[in-house]
């Protein structure tokens, strides 16, 4: 075996060990970062070593500092698991090495992005002729359609933000609802267009459609874009998109949607009435690395108009080989990409349009499990009016809530993390991986009975 061969191997056998822990291990990690260090070696050493033994160092030093990610009993954040077609792809995404801007230099990452993409329109309802750019998560591809939404709002009142920039141009406004995930507030100060224009929600984040009317009015006319949401990050709730999309209309604003993970309700037959209208906004945003559960990173911006997208995100170049139909690199912002796409391709081709339906609707089951078990805990409450995969719950007062969630940190059986809403403590459960089991399920919540029995 030659050098590459052998750290591979290396590699795969800490792989499946890992994999293999899952099952039974902790969640929590259970090495500090200092301890790492020093087991990784701070000073670099003078002389070269085998690769085999630089990737045995590298696993057995970092696998106590670890977090069980893929463990089917982390809810903490919305973090999905890998599919095991989607894991395998990225290894071969890795051994591959492409460079995936142009169609001329990789016509297979070009070809597995045409198909993935095509299949993703087809699963989410959405306009089969839109525009799928393939970017590191959620937050880039909320980035990448405001940007072809706040050119193109631009370009209707007149102004080329391309050639002359935002200085002197007419002023966008930007209404969200006031329980907007924080990623938008982000996307839209690296778009130079600052903190949107917050509109009421009710008290599950769903935005008012009354609000949103009354602020559009208000407003004026001018470019204007309305930003929606398809799954609140605590409640799991989605806007009522029908209504909102129609005062956005009215207004001639660009309607886009933040779906990190609650676009993929599309999928089911269960949950589709929630997307109910949302095919009529202009961009949606979500993740392949939450709900699909293939490997970080990977998310997916899609633009109605293929034109807007490109105008804002293309990359013209006299070295480049340009392809009329388009390249990858004109979807998205980033200058080199990973083969997102090969992984997104496996994971749909390997689930089918019935399997990706069931793990939707499976991660759905097993958050409405956790709602039923902690509302018959006493002093326990469930706060959401309906269960996606997301479930916030209190245990009295803000510090009892503390105490259960660190009680349960401790615990490791399951990572649960603690959020605050509306003014107040809450633990947050997001269920998002394609392994979690019943029984996972049933650990965590005996896990949770002990904490709150301690604490």
């Amino acid at each position: 075996m030659d050098a590459r061969e052998m750290a591979l191997r290396q590699a795969y056998g800490h792989a499946v060990r890992w994999l293999a822990s899952l099952s039974d291990r902790r969640v929590p990690a259970r090495a500090s970062v200092e301890e790492i260090v020093r087991e990784l070696g701070a000073e670099l050493p003078d002389g070269p070593s085998k690769a085999a033994d630089v990737v045995d160092l590298l696993a057995t030093a970092c696998e106590p500092g670890l977090t069980a990610f893929p463990s089917g009993r982390f809810y903490g954040f919305v973090v999905g698991g890998t599919e095991p077609a989607a894991l395998a792809a990225d290894w071969l995404v890795s051994a591959w090495d492409q460079n995936c801007v142009m169609r001329a230099v990789s016509p297979a990452y070009a070809a597995a992005e045409e198909i993935a993409g095509a299949w993703l329109l087809d699963l989410l309802g959405l306009p089969s002729d839109s525009a799928v750019g393939f970017t590191t998560g959620a937050t880039m591809a909320n980035f990448t359609c405001l940007a072809a939404g706040r050119d193109a709002v631009l370009r209707r009142s007149g102004w080329n933000v391309a050639h002359d920039g935002l200085v002197g141009g007419p002023a966008v406004r930007v209404i969200a609802g006031e329980d907007r995930h924080m990623a938008i507030d982000l996307a839209l100060r690296y778009l130079g267009l600052g903190k949107p224009e917050l509109v009421k929600a009710d008290g599950q984040g769903r935005i008012e459609p009354g609000a949103l009317r009354h602020a559009l009015a208000a407003g004026g006319q001018g470019p204007t874009i309305v930003i929606l949401q398809a799954g609140d990050i605590h409640s799991g709730a989605f806007d009522p998109f029908a209504e909102a999309i129609g005062a956005a209309r009215e207004a001639d604003a660009w309607v886009h949607v933040d779906g990190a993970f609650g676009l993929w309700a599309a999928v089911s037959p269960m949950y589709a009435h929630l997307m109910a209208g949302c095919s009529y906004a202009d961009s949606w945003a979500t993740d392949a690395h939450k709900t699909l559960n293939v490997p970080y990173d990977c998310g997916l911006a899609i633009v109605r108009d293929p034109f807007a997208i490109r105008a804002a995100m293309g990359l013209q170049g006299d070295y480049l080989i340009q392809d009329e139909q388009g390249d990858p690199i004109d979807k998205v912002p980033e200058l080199s990409r990973r083969g997102r796409a090969f992984t997104v391709w496996a994971a749909l081709r390997s689930l089918g349009r019935s399997g990706v339906a069931d793990l939707v609707e499976g991660l759905c089951r097993h958050a409405s499990a956790f709602a039923t078990g902690i509302a018959a805990i006493d002093g326990a409450t469930v706060l959401n009016d309906v269960v996606f995969t997301q479930v916030c719950a209190e245990f009295g007062d803000d510090e009892r809530t503390e105490r259960v969630i660190a009680r349960l940190l401790d615990d490791g059986t399951a990572w649960i993390s603690g959020s605050t809403w509306h003014g107040r403590r809450v633990m947050r459960i997001s269920v998002s991986n394609w392994s979690t089991t019943d029984d996972d399920v049933t650990r965590a919540l005996d896990a949770i009975r002990r904490a709150h029995r301690s604490a």
